[in-house]
């Protein structure tokens, strides 16, 4: 596994990224980066562990709510076999989210550091 530094609200981590993962963690980084900033800079949440909880759970809200217009159109699809959607979606952004919610769980328990 292939170690790469990256930049969330200002703080550089190390993370382990799987070889050829390299674009989609850079992407999943800049979610991460840009959750956490907007609530940082709404002012009213200084702790950074709370502010990653909260960008944690928009980010998953986010995704779940996709999952669920993925589901729905899925069922449509049954009705109308000509506009089938893949089923995989759905399988492989469950496993990106706790993919993200274990990486956050690693970063947070070495940032004792409260801003």
């Amino acid at each position: 596994m292939k170690q790469i530094e990256v930049q969330i609200m200002g703080q550089g981590y190390v993370l382990g990224c799987p070889e050829g993962g390299e674009a989609r963690l850079s992407e999943a980084v800049s979610r991460v980066d840009e959750a956490m900033c907007k609530i940082r800079d709404a002012g009213k949440i200084k702790a950074r562990d709370r502010i990653a909880v909260l960008a944690a759970l928009n980010l998953a809200f986010d995704l779940a709510d996709r999952s669920q217009n993925h589901a729905a159109a899925s069922e449509a699809s049954t009705r109308n076999p000509s506009s089938a959607n893949s089923h995989s979606t759905q399988g492989v952004q469950s496993n990106q989210l706790q993919l993200l919610v274990q990486r956050l769980d690693h970063v947070l328990a070495g940032d004792n550091k409260l801003i």
